[in-house]
């Protein structure tokens, strides 16, 4: 069986970076999303926040010079870009809450062609006990972008008609970005905006459980 073309986790944080505007307060979710912050484009001013209490957050450090008191909410260490600040995580949350981020890049084990959102629990025993700050991101933020593999491990779509795990948000994800194709949700209809090379437009149609627009 031929393998499937695919970008890479690096190339689909490219992209995404390439697509966040100058000047955006954006929130990358714990997991594939940090990648971004190691490929925003030099000349575009992107102010990053974290939900623990961070606004100004640079690229992960080199190894050896981590500081392990500045880290994102992952527990990943970080740096702070000049003008960058830390604050109370009570403040944190207020700017996620009352709308102030313009973009938030989140994982997904389920999104579904109306935009909910699913991403903090699938019933495994060991899975995370709590939904965090996932909720307000999703719901807060100006729009809710998803980065995420197109299918699970065992070949099942992440984009569904409807969410079978626990909702993060209703209605709440504009576009998604897999390793297969970056897919824009816009009234119940996922709409194919790129595509990877060397993949046909039927076969992302079949890997995918719901209809796929052009």
């Amino acid at each position: 069986m031929t393998a499937l073309p695919r970008w890479s986790r690096a190339e689909i944080a490219q992209r995404i970076a390439n697509d966040i505007p100058d000047g955006a307060v954006v929130n990358l979710g714990i997991g594939l999303p940090t990648l971004v912050a190691s490929h925003l484009p030099a000349d575009r001013e992107v102010i990053l926040h974290s939900e623990n209490g961070v606004l100004g957050m640079g690229p992960p450090p080199p190894e050896g010079e981590e500081d392990f008191d500045l880290i994102n909410a992952g527990k990943q260490p970080v740096t702070l870009l000049p003008g960058g600040c830390y604050f109370h995580h009570a403040d944190s949350f207020a700017m996620m809450r009352g709308g102030h981020l313009d973009v938030c890049v989140l994982g997904a084990f389920q999104v579904s062609t109306g935009g909910d959102l699913a991403n903090w629990h699938t019933g495994a025993p060991d899975a995370i006990p709590a939904v965090g700050g996932a909720m307000d991101l999703a719901i807060g933020a100006k729009q809710t972008w998803v980065m995420m593999e197109h299918l699970t491990k065992q070949g099942e779509s992440k984009l569904v008609e409807a969410c079978s795990y626990p909702l993060t948000g209703l209605a709440c994800v504009r576009r998604v970005y897999t390793d297969l194709a970056v897919i824009e949700l816009v009234d119940g209809k996922a709409q194919v905006r790129d595509i990877v090379a060397g993949l046909a437009f039927e076969e992302l149609q079949r890997l995918s459980a719901v209809p796929l627009t052009r």
